[in-house]
């Protein structure tokens, strides 16, 4: 009885809202490392309920601090992130949502929602896994017991994910030299001054090092993808190798990608499961996923209930998101992925090119799901055969480069005389195979932002998008990365 009630206790405390900004006050969303540790006292297992309510903020309606129908965690940010990136077009706005931040005004007026809810979401998920970190000795503890190390594992891997992404939406690109985002570490001092971007990138590689280490072993309860294990830290690892782009850098990343690729048991895709409604964990090719239940209570504030026309949605009402119509021309007419997007209706009509054969409810009745039971995918193994091509051929392996992506292809097209044209490609050329196939595969999921920043590249928004059609903006555009938030300026005296 006493770990029921202990378990509920963690539990209901992890999702308490703040009272008081977070930014210049103790926040009380989470239980104290000292209550962890008398809780923990009765029962190790407490600290797994514990880092649950860590990962809650991940989905949870929200948690950037806003009633706002586009705060949701993570799947919000990655629609906010692809259509910055121009891959999805806001082609029609009955509601507003996301309306400023395709008009390219919202991220440079640091008064706006869109540049807070990021910021204070990503700080939540630090401050949590900071206390779960405190909890377990602090930053340089190394617990003998595997449960407390898989823990302390899962809570690094989180800090540097939360922090990575930081370094993603807050700073123009990867100048070592240059000022980016605070570095939470501890629960000491909430009033941090802002970081270089080597000194956020250094912390995000170490605290996933010694994640890899730590989660070694660890084997999450069956049907569950919402945790960190081991090979999601090597995904978050890639990336932000990858990111950092110099040379060894690059091989790090390269060999992660690989790694996650050939050993972890996920496979990819089939051309049936492409277009079958990326809507449930148990695929094999997703990596990290919630598997979403609907006594969760999830609704219209969420990623299905903005994205899917078969959902009581915004997508449905008329607030369309689409494929950039430029980016859909390049998709060559056997390839699977094509069908993904509504195209046998003419252009001028509302639901042009969304994505109505890509990410659906099961039942398929427009405007149907009104209860979220579908589940929203985090990461999938095709992002690691993406990446390890990209960084092979970057480090001089084009070769290999060229394998991993036909492995693909091969799953996309039927005969593969539709995609023999890759041999033939080198240097420039294959890299932008691999971008482009790397945007097609991956539109929507909130992965195109951080390939443009890797890639350097400039976009052009196709006819479908409400502004800057036709339009060069390059991935160091002001415009395209976020502003530090007036609340943190106002209270943050060391910014």
């Amino acid at each position: 009885m006493k770990k029921k009630i202990l378990i509920g206790f963690l539990s209901s405390l992890a999702l308490v809202s703040c009272t008081e900004d977070y930014l210049d006050v103790k926040p009380t969303a989470f239980v104290t490392p000292e209550q962890v540790d008398q809780v923990a006292e009765y029962d190790p297992t407490i600290l797994n309920g514990y880092i649950n309510g860590v990962y809650s903020t991940m989905y949870t309606d929200g948690m950037g601090g806003t009633t706002g129908h586009d705060d949701f965690g993570q799947k919000g940010i990655d629609i906010y992130t692809d259509m910055l990136c121009g891959d999805m077009a806001l082609s029609r706005s009955g509601y507003g949502w996301y309306r400023n931040l395709t008009r390219l005004t919202a991220t440079v007026d640091f008064t706006r929602n869109e540049n807070y809810v990021p910021y204070r979401f990503y700080y939540k998920v630090i401050y949590g896994a900071n206390n779960v970190i405190k909890s377990q000795g602090g930053n340089d503890a190394v617990p003998t017991e595997d449960e407390a190390r898989f823990v302390l594992g899962q809570a690094k891997a989180l800090r540097a994910y939360a922090h990575f992404y930081l370094q993603q939406l807050y700073a123009t690109e990867y100048i070592a030299s240059e000022k980016s985002v605070p570095i939470k570490i501890d629960l000491t001092n909430f009033a941090t001054p802002r970081s270089t971007s080597q000194e956020v990138m250094n912390q995000v590689v170490k605290d996933l090092e010694e994640a890899i280490v730590l989660l070694d072993g660890y084997v999450r309860p069956q049907g569950d993808k919402t945790s960190v294990n081991q090979n999601v830290a090597k995904v978050l690892a890639a990336y932000a190798y990858a990111y950092i782009g110099d040379a060894t850098s690059l091989a790090k990343a390269r060999d992660y990608a690989k790694d996650v690729a050939d050993n972890s048991g996920a496979s990819l895709m089939s051309s049936g499961e492409v277009v079958g409604g990326f809507n449930s964990v148990t695929s094999n090719s997703w990596l990290w996923g919630v598997d979403i239940k609907k006594d969760m209570g999830f609704d219209l504030i969420s990623w299905w209930g903005q994205m899917d026309y078969y959902t009581y949605s915004y997508q449905w009402a008329g607030d369309r998101k689409a494929m950039d119509s430029g980016l859909f021309a390049k998709i060559l007419p056997n390839d699977i992925r094509r069908t993904q997007f509504r195209s046998n209706v003419a252009s001028t009509a509302s639901t042009y090119l969304i994505p109505w054969n890509k990410f659906y409810h099961p039942a398929k009745e427009i405007g149907g799901q009104r209860n979220i039971e579908t589940d929203v995918v985090l990461s999938r193994v095709e992002e690691m055969y993406l990446l390890y091509a990209e960084c092979a051929a970057k480090t001089g392996q084009e070769a290999n480069a060229i394998a991993y992506l036909k492995t693909l292809l091969s799953n996309r097209f039927v005969n593969a005389a539709d995609y023999a044209y890759v041999d033939a490609l080198t240097g420039q050329a294959l890299l932008n195979e691999i971008y482009l196939q790397t945007r097609i595969e991956l539109w929507g999921e909130g992965k195109s932002y951080l390939a443009m920043k890797r890639n350097k590249a400039t976009t052009k928004r196709g006819t479908n998008h409400l502004s800057f059609q036709g339009v060069d903006i390059p991935y160091n555009d002001g415009r395209l990365t976020f502003d530090i938030p007036q609340a943190e300026v106002l209270n943050n005296p060391n910014l």
